[in-house]
């Protein structure tokens, strides 16, 4: 039992060596900002970002898809892949019609970077329209 023990130990740690192995050496995302805030605008308004991200990591990121949460958000992104060290833009933007109050307009970035989904996001506080 106590063998079992021992071997069941060891190929645990052999594991968790691996995968830190391979998340070191792979695509890894740092944006300069992740979050930009608006404050108060006007319902019907449209805004943008950039964001500024750069592969901090040893293998070329690639992004498989930018989504965001609703249509009143479009986000674009870089398809061709991102070397080590390079920085690269997306761009997004959100359209306030139809739109009341606080907003956090989340955009979801997939790629193969150590951590495969990253946040970014636009915030506003959409006020009504004066006359």
């Amino acid at each position: 039992m106590k063998k079992i023990a021992i071997l069941f130990s060891l190929f645990a740690f052999a594991l968790v060596f691996h995968a830190n192995a391979q998340e070191a050496s792979g695509a890894a995302i740092t944006f300069k900002e992740k979050s930009i805030d608006f404050g108060d605008i006007t319902q019907g308004d449209k805004v943008s970002h950039t964001f500024e991200l750069t592969n901090t990591g040893k293998a070329p990121l690639i992004i498989s898809n930018v989504a965001a949460t609703c249509g009143c958000t479009v986000p674009s992104w870089p398809k061709e892949p991102i070397a080590p060290g390079t920085s690269a833009e997306i761009k997004v933007s959100f359209n306030s019609a139809g739109k009341m109050g606080k907003q956090n307009s989340v955009v979801r970035i997939y790629s193969n970077a150590s951590e495969p989904i990253e946040k970014i996001s636009l915030i506003s506080n959409v006020l009504p329209k004066t006359k």
